[in-house]
């Protein structure tokens, strides 16, 4: 590795460590059912998406994708306070990926993922979350069909890892 790749491999460390805590410290200034709509966007910012819910609340996503390892809803309720704050990339909302679903409703499950690549001579199209499991770093895929609809999901070590020195060679 030269020294300018190892200087510059360093620096992205530090900052996603930095985001990291920087996300942990915005979360412990938000207290459910204390915490308004505009102290939300104080601390996280204008959301990528508002989701509007049947009972008139709101949910706000605020994705760390492509190279953070979380994707956060807050639900802001029908009275402007902050009634949930959840990290979705998890086991158990991946299992709720289920063959049929479309691509709203996962992006509405999941958030923004960190990559999509179609594959024109396969007819399919891949999204690519970036999740931690405990301390280990893992990819998400979804594949869809030629219609836009889950065909198959899976979820493996995250390849840029396998590597030492930082990265696939």
């Amino acid at each position: 590795m030269t020294r300018l790749t190892a200087t510059v491999f360093g620096a992205t460390l530090l900052a996603l460590a930095a985001l990291s805590a920087c996300d942990s410290e915005r979360i412990a200034k938000l207290e459910e059912g204390v915490a308004t709509e505009a102290d939300v966007k104080r601390q996280f910012g204008e959301p990528a998406a508002v989701f509007a819910e049947a009972d008139g609340s709101r949910t706000f996503e605020y994705p760390r994708q492509p190279e953070g390892r979380a994707n956060y809803f807050i639900t802001i309720g029908a009275d402007g306070k902050m009634s949930a704050l959840r990290q979705v990339l998890r086991a158990d909302i991946f299992a709720k990926v289920q063959p049929g679903l479309d691509k709203a409703e996962l992006r509405r499950l999941l958030g923004r993922p960190a990559k999509t690549q179609v594959f024109a001579l396969k007819n399919e199209e891949v999204w690519d979350w970036r999740w931690q499991d405990g301390p280990q770093k893992k990819v998400f895929s979804v594949t869809f069909d030629t219609e836009g609809k889950v065909k198959a999901s899976a979820s493996v070590d995250d390849p840029g890892e396998l590597y030492t020195g930082g990265g696939a060679k």
